[in-house]
């Protein structure tokens, strides 16, 4: 039968506001309720008769309370087939009631976590019973119903109050996704913890939203956290799959220059069409324009600073997807919203996750972010010739640019600005064609540019394809065993080339 009535239920519950009508209700219903510890005397407090689990089971709570509930004639109750005469009979046999509904939520591990309480108190704050309760009447959703969260306490009174003690098939399938969810995040926040702390703030899988589509309209998308405690959206439309995996690159990339002079970026495909760096941002935004003024129809738009009226005005002219800035002024604003489906997103002040992780065929790869952030300290020169402190700012420049462009990438910068770069080839070779065929389009001149690898040249062709354009330094992480080729046509062609030692892979 689709529905059934609830003649039993367990409850054992942490938090237990609003349990109340919950139990005065199934007690008009002429429910048996069985029940433990402080929830057992709770339910007596409100003067609804309850059966204590040690009745059923004959066994005490043990082990300061760490075993109440792992007891077959609870689980037997809870996981037995109705519609199944050896479970049937396996219940007469043993003297097992049926339960027919279980009201369990979990311990508040995430939270003894966050307030920084003690190892041996977090790991007490791992629920074995609780979690045990709620997979099992999940798993048995066909006869069970399960309540695994006091959010869904109003749910459940509305449903007993409405159908006389009896719930559909449909709410208990309904109630087991979201017990399976929560039982989900619960194990999520505790291997979290046992990987790293910096892990907490990855994935919250208790916010969800979906989004119109995935990647493609084919696809279906959603989104798992909490993007409120990230931006204030000011206007504009629903982020897309494609919006956030863009908006999550410029943020990454604006952090590199968040205390630098007013930086402009525009962003396609996750990867920079434009940047540049200037005394007044409305400079900047002109000259990252500049770089590709082509892809950034359709692009992401990021500041560092506050967006006046007068660069609103010039990215009005503009079709962008969104806009992304500590702050708007109010005129901005006005100008910004005169297209309704803009974005306008202000970004708050958070600390991004210390790691990152993708699915790939069965399995997950988890790894450190990305934090080394080439400075000028930190070169070492390999060749005769030294950059001299403008083409040093210039590499500092281009190398947080190469850092966030997926690989193999070349770029191309100078005087603060991007020029061009090669993203996304097979080849480094390519990537340098792809960049200098990009900037010759846009008319600029690479003589006294610099250009910027992700990666080690295990041959001096780069070098030399840029020395033949006019670009006259190079920065590189070093480290082929071939190294000394490129060095070698260097210091032949008065090339200035240094090392950093760190590799910037990005795929």
């Amino acid at each position: 039968m689709s529905n059934k009535t609830i003649k039993t239920a367990l409850i054992s519950v942490y938090h237990k506001n609003g349990l109340d009508p919950i139990v005065q209700e199934l007690s008009k219903l002429g429910v048996e309720i069985f029940s433990t510890g402080g929830t057992q005397k709770y339910i007596e407090n409100t003067g609804v008769e309850v059966i204590p689990v040690e009745t059923l089971t004959s066994y005490p709570s043990i082990l300061g309370g760490r075993v109440k509930t792992l007891h077959p004639k609870i689980f037997g109750g809870i996981l037995s087939r109705r519609d199944n005469d050896s479970d049937v009979a396996e219940l007469s046999t043993y003297d097992i009631p049926e339960i027919d509904l279980v009201i369990v939520d979990l311990y508040p591990f995430e939270e003894t976590v966050k307030a920084g309480s003690s190892e041996e108190e977090i790991i007490e704050k791992i629920d074995i019973g609780g979690i045990s309760l709620i997979r099992a009447a999940a798993k048995n959703f066909s006869d069970t119903t399960v309540i695994s969260s006091m959010n869904q306490y109003g749910k459940l009174l509305s449903i007993l109050q409405a159908n006389n003690g009896s719930v559909s098939l449909e709410e208990r399938k309904n109630f087991a996704k979201e017990s399976f969810l929560q039982s989900s995040h619960y194990d999520t926040e505790i291997f979290k913890y046992f990987v790293s702390s910096d892990v907490n703030k990855a994935v919250d899988f208790n916010q969800k939203s979906q989004l119109r589509y995935g990647e493609n309209p084919h696809q279906k998308g959603w989104f798992f956290g909490d993007l409120d405690g990230f931006f204030d959206k000011l206007h504009g439309k629903a982020l897309s799959y494609n919006n956030l995996l863009d908006v999550d690159a410029a943020v990454n990339l604006m952090l590199e220059f968040k205390d630098d002079k007013p930086t402009f970026a525009i962003l396609k495909h996750n990867n920079a069409c434009g940047l540049a760096t200037r005394e007044h941002l409305l400079d900047a935004y002109n000259d990252a324009l500049a770089g590709d003024p082509v892809s950034a129809f359709g692009g992401i738009l990021i500041s560092n600073t506050e967006i006046d009226v007068a660069t609103a005005n010039e990215i009005h002219k503009l079709f962008c997807e969104v806009v992304i800035a500590p702050s708007f002024t109010a005129e901005a604003l006005t100008v910004l919203k005169g297209k309704k489906n803009r974005v306008l997103l202000v970004q708050k002040q958070f600390e991004l996750p210390a790691q990152q992780y993708r699915t790939i065929l069965n399995g997950i790869l988890f790894q450190d972010k990305d934090n080394v952030t080439d400075k000028k300290e930190d070169f070492v020169t390999a060749t005769i010739k030294a950059p001299t402190a403008n083409e040093i700012d210039d590499l500092v420049f281009a190398s947080k640019v190469c850092k966030h462009t997926k690989s193999n990438t070349i770029v191309l910068a100078k005087n603060g600005q991007l020029l061009a770069s090669g993203t996304g080839q097979t080849s480094r070779v390519d990537a340098l064609r792809q960049a200098i065929h990009k900037a010759k389009s846009f008319n600029f001149d690479l003589n006294g540019a610099v250009m910027a690898s992700d990666a080690f040249f295990p041959f001096p062709d780069c070098v030399e394809i840029a020395n033949k354009e006019g670009i006259k330094t190079v920065i590189q992480p070093g480290g082929s065993i071939k190294d000394q080729l490129s060095i070698d046509y260097c210091n032949d062609h008065e090339v200035a080339m240094v090392f950093t030692g760190t590799r910037h892979f990005k795929h």
